[in-house]
Formats: structure tokens, C-alpha cells, sequence
């Protein structure tokens, strides 16, 4: 590879952060071709992952609301309250998504709901309870860190103790909704009433230092820079090195397009066209710059599924959920996801050997 030596000199500045200048840094990533960041990526992923493994779980979204009072400007699942479609599930119809998903052999679920203003924090407390003690086989990845943050401040209890008190009830994993771009700029645009990059950071190393699993991801392709691309990925990698030896902190690391749709930041802002040529670079870029998370993954539901496969070649190591439901991200235009036979195949197809999570 022609530019190795380039990519592990600026790797030695990515690990030095007195000598980063991030700018600098961006300028001097984006003169190496796309081709051989992929080729430098899924060396490093070999050499991290030396079986050619490729991992995936069999999960169920669960929006348990779409009432929010965030209502960021990309989002087309959230309503407000007095919207005519507006829910809250009750705890018995969540649980018989959880028995369809059983009936399936799923064995995780991501709880994900807008943030609702009148819900008390003994509802989501509740919940989990109701649902580890009839499922206690089923593991919970539940919360971003933004409903972490309302909880806190509707029951007036630090962060910490939300968090402990949600593990006790049946919290297992914390997932890593609500980063789109680690960046005020871009965060005050499309995401004003969210919490800033500083604050969801903090809930994440909070959740690390309670030793609670948590994943790390990126909406990109709107109105961000590759600088500030770049800064995501130093903000996640950075955290990461601070957490606990004993603590898994973040688990994965999942990057994904903005999907355009009837939403606000669409008819309003120009938005960056996506293609598969972009994505690849990011899984490569992923891959290469954070060496201490494990997974990183290949998003088969927002990029395709030929896409995806390329980018287990470019990196990734993992395609993620078989997904029996999804709402949000796609604003509910997927209604069918591969089987988890078909999701074997898609993995040996790309010259791997299929792994359940």
C-alpha cells in the first residue's frame, strides 16, 4: 500500500494529543484514496478479528412512544401531544411484541421512544421490571442518552442514580441513539433542544464507569464537514480510552446516512448526497481510528444490502440485527428484514463465517 506509511504516521498523531491538530489531521486523511483506506482498514480488522467471523443478533425495536418533545429537524417519527397518531404503548402490548420475538428466537430488545413530557420516571422503571420478570431470557438495550437525561431531571436524581436504579429493574445495555455528529455546530441546527455533544458524552462515561455496555454511532451525510466527521470519531475513540479496564464501555460502533424524507431538515437545509463510495470510507475510517472498539458495523438497513456486504471487506465485522421491527430510522417505510438464514447467507456470500451475538 502506497500511503501505509502516511496512515500509521498520522496514526501515531491520533494516539499523541498534544501533537492533533485536527484540521491538519482531515486535510492530510482525505489526500489518501478510498481504495487504500479500505485496503488499510481490513487489514487492521484482521488483524483484530484473525478468524473471519462475522457477527449478528436477532432483536426487536420497540418504539414504546413517538410523543417527543425534541422534535429535531431530520426526524419524521415523533409527534407532538395532541397529534391524532400520537402513542404510548401499554406494558401488555409491549410484551407481546416480546412474545412474537421470542416465538422468533429473538433474544434482545431496543427499547426506543421519543421524549415524552408527562411520562413519570416509576413508568420506565415499571417497565423494565414488568418485562425482566417474564422475560428474564431476554437481554434490555434500552434509553439514549437524551431519555437518560429527562429522567434525571423529571425525578430530580443525578444521572448516575437513574442509571443504577434503571439497572436494578432490568437495564442491560445503553444504546448510543442520539449522537448524529458529535459537534455543537451541527447539533444547534438540526438538533437545537438535544443534549449537547459534552452532555451525551457525559451520560455514556457515566454508564461506563457503572460498568453498563454501551454502543457509539454516527448519522452523517447533511450538513456536516469531514472535519467534524473527524471530530466525532476523536470524541468516541477519546472516551473510550477513559474508561474503566473493567468496564466494557463501548461495544460497537455503528455510522449510518441521514435518510431523507418529509422531514423539516430536508426542505430547509442542503443536505449531502449519499453514496456507497462515502459510507465505505467511513466504515474504512471507523475501523482504522478506533482500534479500541471491537465491532464495528456494517448498517444493512440504511445502506442495502450489496453495499453492506462490500463493507465487511472495508473493515466491519459485524452486520448487526435481524430487525423484526423498525420505525424510526426509516420512518417506518421497512417493513420486511432478512431472516436470520438469509442474514447467514449474506455473510458467507462476502467470504465469512456467520456468528449469533
Amino acid at each position: 500500500m502506497q500511503f501505509q506509511p502516511l496512515i500509521e504516521e498520522l496514526l501515531t498523531l491520533w494516539e499523541n494529543e498534544n501533537a492533533l491538530n485536527l484540521k491538519n489531521f482531515t486535510t492530510s486523511l482525505l489526500q489518501i484514496p478510498v481504495h487504500e483506506l479500505i485496503a488499510y482498514a481490513n487489514a487492521v480488522r484482521h488483524q483484530l478479528e484473525p478468524e473471519r467471523k462475522v457477527g449478528y443478533l436477532v432483536e426487536r425495536n420497540i418504539n414504546y412512544t413517538n410523543v417527543c418533545s425534541i422534535r429535531c429537524a431530520f426526524c419524521t417519527f415523533s409527534r407532538s401531544l395532541k397529534s391524532p397518531d400520537a402513542y404510548v404503548l401499554g406494558f401488555d402490548e409491549i410484551g407481546k411484541k416480546v412474545e412474537e420475538l421470542v416465538q422468533q428466537k429473538g433474544d434482545q430488545i431496543l427499547l426506543q421512544g421519543g421524549v415524552h413530557p408527562h411520562l413519570p420516571f416509576s413508568w420506565y422503571v415499571d417497565l423494565l421490571s414488568f418485562l425482566k420478570s417474564r422475560f428474564p431470557q431476554i437481554k434490555i438495550h434500552a434509553f439514549s442518552p437524551d431519555e437518560i437525561a429527562h429522567m434525571a431531571k423529571i425525578s430530580k436524581k443525578s444521572i448516575a442514580e437513574v442509571l443504577q436504579i434503571l439497572m436494578k429493574a432490568g437495564l442491560d445495555y445503553l444504546p448510543g441513539a442520539g449522537a448524529e455528529i458529535l459537534v455543537d455546530r451541527v447539533r444547534k441546527i438540526i438538533s437545537p433542544a438535544k443534549l449537547s455533544s459534552d452532555e451525551w458524552l457525559e451520560v455514556m462515561r457515566i454508564a461506563h464507569q457503572l460498568g453498563i455496555p454501551t454502543s457509539a454511532t454516527m448519522m452523517y451525510g447533511h450538513i456536516e464537514t469531514w472535519e467534524e466527521r473527524i471530530a466525532h470519531l476523536r470524541k468516541i475513540y477519546v472516551l473510550q480510552r477513559e474508561k474503566p479496564l473493567d468496564s466494557p464501555g463501548f461495544v460497537a460502533f455503528i455510522a449510518w446516512p441521514y435518510m431523507s424524507g418529509n422531514d423539516r431538515m430536508q426542505k430547509s437545509l442542503f443536505v449531502s448526497p449519499h453514496t456507497p463510495v462515502t459510507y465505505l470510507k467511513i466504515v474504512a475510517l471507523a475501523r482504522i481510528l478506533l482500534q479500541n472498539i471491537s465491532i464495528i458495523q456494517a448498517s444493512w438497513l440504511t445502506v442495502g444490502e450489496e453495499t453492506a456486504i462490500m463493507a465487511l471487506h472495508a473493515g466491519a465485522n459485524d452486520m448487526g440485527s435481524i430487525m423484526i421491527e423498525e420505525n424510526v430510522i426509516t420512518g417506518g417505510i421497512n417493513s420486511t428484514f432478512p431472516s436470520e438464514e438469509k442474514m447467514q447467507r449474506l455473510i458467507k456470500k462476502a467470504g465469512f463465517t456467520p456468528y449469533r451475538r
